[in-house]
């Protein structure tokens, strides 16, 4: 039964203030069916990933149309009264590891008394191993979602990944495209997030901040353009950068799991969100993001058969330094679960710096999360 008529997503205007931007390249996919196209790309790529882990993607054949679509279907989740939303909550899956479905803002206490301020709606890949119930607002448009989410796949995962395994001199550019397989099981699901706009003295109890710097854990995240301005990047000289939104472009950063493949030699983006400007403060920023992760079966050791790799003796990770070879299903269930479970508040100082209990941060035995101020 088709559901009702969702109206038009409307962004709000981008903010007037003259910030501290990055300085960040934009891939054009448009040249990447050309001849000597993916050389080129992979000339932008190499500094970025080796440098700062983010850039741009333009051309990347997903109308505005489509994703503005995504956006409302987002807004339409988040309209929905806390009672309804709440049916897709389950705490004790969340504290376990299962991250898909609905996670309430307030899920933990920064610092200082306040309580994060961010609801996240994690659909799944359509795999086949995901199975879930959705409120009748996204189920009625399942198929539009699906669809979506396999062009984040083909049209930018599959083509970046090509595009990593022609940088690590790989014998065969698939290499790596079969390791990130849509239809076989894995952790890649498409995201619509949501930050509630705080008044500037509870922003000021926890440091300007939304959430602090991390790192994500998967492959690589794309966010879809918003105006609200509010992530940030930790860049090569230890200067955190405002991310600028650009038209008609995805913002791209690479992830732990693909730092664990390549030895550290492409860098896991560090980020972090920081309250948006005085012009913006007042506004809700509302996310689409895709996040694309290996195939649950892949050994997140370093490549072995990348003669870059061999060269700069990248052959160790921070899994392999402890004697573990950790599969992706391993890893994305040891770091959810140290993400999601009950721990102290963080003691927050005035200048807005991060400490939280050491046992809080561990991951596994021997490694721990890392908080970047």
């Amino acid at each position: 039964m088709p559901g009702r008529i969702i109206d038009r997503y409307e962004h709000v205007p981008v903010t007037k203030e003259d910030l501290d931007w990055a300085d960040l390249v934009t891939l054009d996919l448009s040249l990447y069916e050309k001849p000597g196209g993916k050389e080129e790309l992979v000339k932008q790529l190499d500094h970025a990933v080796r440098n700062v882990g983010f850039f741009y993607v333009k051309n990347f054949n997903i109308s505005q149309e489509e994703v503005d679509r995504q956006f409302a279907l987002g807004r339409e989740f988040y309209s929905l009264p806390l009672e309804e939303k709440l049916k897709y909550h389950n705490k004790q899956d969340l504290e376990s590891g299962e991250y898909n479905g609905y996670r309430p803002a307030g899920h933990r206490i920064l610092g200082n008394g306040i309580r994060d301020n961010v609801q996240v709606y994690n659909i799944p890949k359509f795999d086949g191993f995901h199975k879930r119930n959705h409120p009748a607002v996204l189920q009625n448009n399942i198929e539009e979602i699906e669809r979506f989410s396999r062009k984040c796949h083909e049209e930018v995962v599959v083509k970046l990944l090509r595009l990593f395994a022609i940088l690590l001199e790989l014998p065969d550019e698939d290499q790596l495209v079969r390791d990130h397989q849509y239809d076989v099981k894995g952790e890649d699901h498409l995201r619509y997030m949501h930050y509630a706009a705080r008044s500037a003295a509870e922003n000021k109890k926890v440091g300007d901040l939304y959430g602090p710097g991390h790192t994500d854990l998967g492959t690589v995240t794309l966010l879809f353009r918003q105006p609200v301005a509010a992530l940030q990047i930790l860049n090569s000289a230890g200067q955190w950068k405002w991310v600028r939104p650009q038209d008609g472009t995805i913002t791209i950063n690479t992830c732990d799991a693909l730092t664990a493949l390549t030895g550290g030699l492409i860098k896991s983006s560090v980020h972090r969100v920081h309250a948006p400007p005085g012009d913006q403060a007042h506004v809700d920023r509302l996310g689409v993001l895709y996040f694309a992760r290996p195939n649950n079966h892949v050994v997140l050791d370093p490549i072995a058969d990348s003669p870059l790799l061999r060269r700069l003796g990248l052959t160790s990770n921070a899994f392999t330094d402890l004697g573990r070879h950790l599969t992706t299903e391993q890893w994305v269930k040891a770091r959810q679960t140290q993400q999601q479970r009950p721990r102290a508040e963080a003691r927050i100082d005035d200048d807005g710096r991060y400490t939280y209990e050491k046992k809080d941060l561990e991951i596994l035995p021997g490694l721990h999360a890392v908080v970047h101020n």
